[in-house]
């Protein structure tokens, strides 16, 4: 287990310094000028002055010493400042994070509760009316794009019944909106596991034993899903740990992810690349977690077949 976990850090490590020199790149070769977006609502500045800030923040020096400074402040723990509100970057993740662990957590509690028993009940009752509308409902939910959901979900709970608060007070909304697409997806995926699980050789056996069905759903085909289920938790944690722009956006919910589209809004570069760096780390080392949960789970899988 040890080596195993130690081989797959060295082969990520050429990886996120990969992603760090292309982010960084990708900043500073855009057309915005950080600088100017600073001034921009000072009216007319003149371009000694520009100079000075630009020299001030360290965008007249050549690329690669940029590059250079910016990623031994990463490996230090300096994100550095925000060009706008000159506040240091790891203090602004620090605020804004909890917020979105918070809708994370609740997002995917709902999906596991809501997907898990419909997916197993649309397999059992597989080509009947309850699997027909379970399955109509899941590829309805995952066709409806999130920003519609979030303003059907306002017009509904809050603008019409009156339910809920439409904006940054609480994370139902927020969270029913990323558990709609998410939920349908798992729905699907659950079910075609267990159709493959009760179609193996050891459900036969089973039955011909006289186990009952819920024993063998709960205690060997549910086990047997858990591994998909997992990769599926894996890539669904790090994409809403890296904030759910839009979602955050509409429902004014103060995480990582309206961070990032208010940095990119005022070209707040420092910002903007550390969420970048933050998103890669987070996609690499969930998925390694599961990798590792997958030989917890399952004995029979083997390193090999996972890198």
């Amino acid at each position: 287990m040890k080596k195993y976990f130690f081989a797959r850090i060295v082969q990520l490590v050429p990886i996120l310094f990969g992603i760090t020199f292309l982010t960084f790149g990708m900043m500073q070769f855009t057309a915005d000028d950080a600088v100017d977006k600073i001034f921009e609502q000072q009216g007319s500045v003149s371009e000694e002055i520009k100079a000075a800030k630009r020299a001030e923040l360290g965008l007249d020096k050549p690329f690669m010493i940029q590059y250079l400074n910016w990623l031994g402040g990463i490996l230090t723990g300096d994100l550095g400042r925000s060009f706008i509100s000159g506040k240091l970057v790891f203090e602004t993740f620090v605020e804004k994070l909890p917020a979105t662990i918070e809708l994370m957590f609740a997002s995917i509690l709902l999906t596991v509760f809501i997907a898990t028993p419909l997916g197993i009940l649309s397999a059992v009752n597989q080509n009947r009316p309850l699997d027909w509308l379970i399955r109509v409902l899941s590829f309805v939910g995952n066709s409806l794009p999130n920003f519609f959901v979030g303003l059907l979900l306002i017009y509904f709970l809050a603008l019409k019944l009156n339910l809920l608060p439409i904006i940054g007070q609480s994370v139902v909304m927020p969270a029913l909106t990323l558990t709609i697409s998410m939920a349908a997806k798992y729905t699907r995926q659950i079910r075609a596991v267990v159709l493959e699980e009760l179609d193996k050789p050891y459900v036969t056996g089973a039955r011909a034993r006289g186990v009952d069905e819920f024993t063998i759903l709960t205690r060997s085909v549910l086990r047997s899903t858990l591994i998909m289920i997992i990769t599926l938790l894996a890539l669904s944690t790090g994409s809403l740990l890296g904030g759910t722009a839009i979602v955050e956006t509409i429902f004014m919910w103060d995480g990582v992810g309206k961070m990032a589209v208010d940095a990119i809004l005022m070209r707040d570069y420092p910002l903007i690349q550390a969420y970048v760096v933050w998103m890669a780390i987070i996609y690499v080392f969930v998925n390694l977690a599961a990798d590792l949960l997958y030989h917890w789970l399952d004995p029979r899988v083997r390193y090999g077949e996972l890198s």
